[in-house]
């Protein structure tokens, strides 16, 4: 796992710990003194920590005049033990929402597993954003993952898609595909 970086070819666009509006403005980060841990296992210095345990995001892209961040995450989520959506929510989410922030883009190819706990963060997060016709999407979860998230039912609130070349996007193009897909989706 500690060879796993956060996805870097967007840095020449948005760098979180610059940002004035981030959670993780005026980090610092090592790239050799290694750290950070899930479980047994040393994660790569370049992520970041919000308080939980198990779970590591990076911030790849917070766009504040079209109302939307890109947020890749690495571990397990684990809100059964660890409440990871509440930190989550209150330490990260929170603060970009505040920002004007509606649209929220998940990138979990890297978590390894869910374990479910209380659905009212992700409920509160979901009407939230729905009052300000924004929307929550998780991108390339995988397969196991996924199942447990539909099991406990968060895909009513988050929505899972797979996209397995978002690499091949800029930051706005990967938003506005997205964006495009879920707006088609709805009703009219």
């Amino acid at each position: 796992m500690h060879d796993i970086e956060p996805y870097y070819n967007w840095r020449h666009i948005y760098v979180s710990e610059e940002d004035e509006q981030s959670p993780f403005y005026g980090r610092e980060y090592s790239e050799f003194e290694y750290s950070l841990t899930v479980y047994n296992y040393y994660i790569h210095p370049q992520w970041d920590d919000f308080g939980s345990r198990t779970l590591y995001l990076k911030v790849l892209e917070a766009n504040y005049t079209e109302n939307y961040v890109i947020i890749e995450l690495i571990g397990e989520w684990n809100d059964a033990i660890e409440n990871d959506i509440m930190t989550l929510k209150r330490d990260v989410i929170d603060v970009f929402e505040k920002q004007g922030i509606t649209k929220f883009i998940l990138i979990a190819e890297n978590v390894l597993n869910y374990h479910s706990g209380d659905k009212d963060y992700y409920q509160e997060w979901h009407e939230e954003v729905s009052d300000e016709a924004g929307w929550i999407v998780c991108l390339n979860m995988p397969e196991a993952t996924q199942h447990d998230f539909k099991k406990a039912k968060i895909n009513y609130y988050v929505e899972l898609m797979n996209l397995p070349n978002w690499r091949t996007y800029t930051p706005f193009h990967l938003f506005k595909k997205i964006d495009n897909e879920i707006m088609q989706r709805l009703p009219l």
